[in-house]
């Protein structure tokens, strides 16, 4: 009786793009991915603290809440999800209760951080940024008023994978480093990618970690292709705050 309403319920929610196990229940178990995210996971745990120690967690895009309850089990305290569709946030309310988490759920978009007027001990960006039309506003917005110390940065990648040695300066007449396969590149998709219309720009390796450099993020760890640790460093001098 337990299994068949959970299934109806975990139904009623659908569809799932975070494979979770809410009892013996699987969420989206034919994902296109696999078990996802779970074996992402797997790949970059181990930079993440086994005991978080009560510190305060923002999961930016928790879709349903997948790791904002690991956070939880690695016994973080205050862990607030916020995303921007109200479908995922549903399931994610539902699985913190089925699991018996108190975690925090807002509707909010990445742009309006600001409003939230804290800052958070570890932020997870995971898989948000190819999304956004403003990904380098989002970034800097995130530096500026949420990342007090660590950010856990998960980004789509495609292109070259090697990282460009690049002079600091190149004088007006110089083309050719633009044609070079590692130089740091954003494509843009001007209308769908993977049938997904809200792929706006995916970037290269280099562009990446030029990107999360500019924001002024310092990468302390690349455990897992397209996962980084980063830390709130210094932002370089010629980079103007986000307006609010």
């Amino acid at each position: 009786m337990i299994d068949r309403t959970l299934k109806r319920r975990i139904s009623e929610l659908g569809p799932w793009f975070q494979n979770m196990r809410l009892g013996e229940v699987e969420t989206a178990p034919d994902h296109f991915l696999g078990d996802y995210p779970a074996f992402k996971w797997q790949g970059f745990k181990h930079v993440v603290p086994g005991d978080l120690g009560g510190r305060s967690v923002l999961d930016i895009g928790c879709n349903a809440g997948f790791y904002a309850i690991e956070m939880k089990r690695r016994n973080a305290g205050r862990v607030l999800g916020i995303d921007s569709d109200p479908r995922y946030l549903a399931q994610a309310r539902f699985a913190a209760e089925h699991f018996g988490f108190d975690v925090e759920f807002e509707q909010m978009s990445v742009y309006d951080v600001p409003k939230l007027a804290e800052t958070f001990d570890l932020v997870l960006f995971m898989g948000v940024l190819y999304h956004l039309r403003h990904p380098l506003l989002a970034l800097d917005l995130l530096y500026e008023h949420v990342v007090g110390d660590l950010m856990l940065f998960q980004c789509l990648q495609r292109g070259d994978e090697r990282i460009a040695a690049l002079e600091e300066d190149y004088d007006f007449s110089e083309w050719t480093v633009f044609d070079r396969p590692d130089y740091p590149k954003l494509f843009f998709v001007e209308k769908r990618y993977a049938a997904d219309p809200t792929n706006w720009f995916i970037p290269n390796k280099a562009a990446v970690e030029a990107m999360l450099r500019s924001s002024g993020f310092t990468i302390e760890a690349n455990p897992e292709r397209e996962v980084y640790l980063c830390r709130r460093g210094h932002r370089p001098y010629m980079v103007e705050p986000p307006p609010v």
